[in-house]
């Protein structure tokens, strides 16, 4: 796998376990008043999806410059 592989694969799984979240939030909400914990738990899976996508969009840009030659 290369070296970002992992990083894409992971944010790959957080966006279903999201989604899976959110779904589960949304039937909770429907039934009945949730816990504050079940209303805060899809923000887990949002924080280190926004970090693997910032470290994805990232990628491409920190490459070119280590083939440019480092900083400038």
């Amino acid at each position: 796998m290369r070296p970002m592989g992992w990083i894409r694969q992971a944010h790959r799984w957080l966006g279903i376990a999201f989604t899976a979240i959110v779904l589960i939030n949304m039937v909770a909400f429907s039934v009945s008043e949730p816990p504050a914990w079940l209303y805060l738990s899809p923000l887990a899976p949002l924080f280190l999806m926004v970090a693997s996508g910032l470290a994805m969009f990232a990628q491409p840009y920190l490459a070119k410059r280590r083939a440019a030659g480092g900083a400038r």
